[in-house]
């Protein structure tokens, strides 16, 4: 074989696997604290935050922490590597993806939902007609 088609071969399986690992590791499922607590694996968990709670943002080490309530209503500490989210205040709804460390969860990645400005009863879309 020609080396040429032998490099060919060899960038296409790595592009393969990569892409493969890649899917594996963006296709994570929802759950709830104790489904992650138990599987010990990467899980998403949709909740709410705890305001009351404390949430504090260490610049330094740019670690941000907050308390999150699953849809089972259990409360647990949520650590992430990374700024604060820009409207985090204004979410109605929080998504943590990330695993269990001990007491805490450790968040990889946090979304947030914000209430829609489009939501409504449609009464104002009535009157304008």
């Amino acid at each position: 074989m020609k080396p040429k088609v032998i490099v060919g071969v060899l960038v296409v399986a790595v592009g393969i696997v990569l892409g493969a690992v890649n899917f594996l590791d963006a296709n994570v499922e929802y759950g709830n604290f104790q489904t992650a607590r138990e599987m010990g694996k990467k899980l998403q968990v949709n909740g709410e935050w705890m305001r009351e709670m404390q949430t504090s943002f260490d610049a330094d080490k740019v670690v941000f922490t907050f308390y999150m309530k699953d849809e089972n209503d259990e409360v647990v500490r949520v650590v992430y590597h990374g700024a604060r989210p820009n409207n985090f205040e204004m979410a109605s709804s929080i998504v943590a993806k990330g695993k269990f460390d001990g007491n805490e969860f450790h968040a990889s990645d946090i979304l947030t939902k914000c209430p829609s400005k489009y939501e409504g009863t449609g009464e104002d879309v009535k009157k304008s007609m």
